[in-house]
């Protein structure tokens, strides 16, 4: 699986789990990546809880010895309309 197929795959399993967020993933280093998500789901939660519900999505694709996600480099989590810190 190439860097940007796993990127569809992060992109897929956060919209599955999060139903209406905008998804954004940039490509790293081999296995590294960076996630913006902007999702309502994350409204009146802290920093930390709407981490865990992406992290939480995506943890299928970081299990294993030959995971294709190696770390998320970068994990930004907003509410529509709020800025990114």
């Amino acid at each position: 699986m190439g860097s940007s197929d796993i990127a569809g795959a992060i992109r897929d399993a956060i919209s599955q789990s999060l139903p209406g967020a905008q998804v954004q993933v940039s490509l790293g280093s081999p296995g590294h990546f960076s996630i913006a998500v902007v999702a309502e789901d994350f409204r009146g939660k802290s920093r930390v809880a709407c981490q865990r519900l992406v992290y939480r999505a995506i943890a299928p694709l970081m299990q294993g010895d030959r995971a294709p996600v190696h770390a998320v480099d970068q994990l930004t989590t907003t509410t529509p309309g709020v800025s990114a810190p």
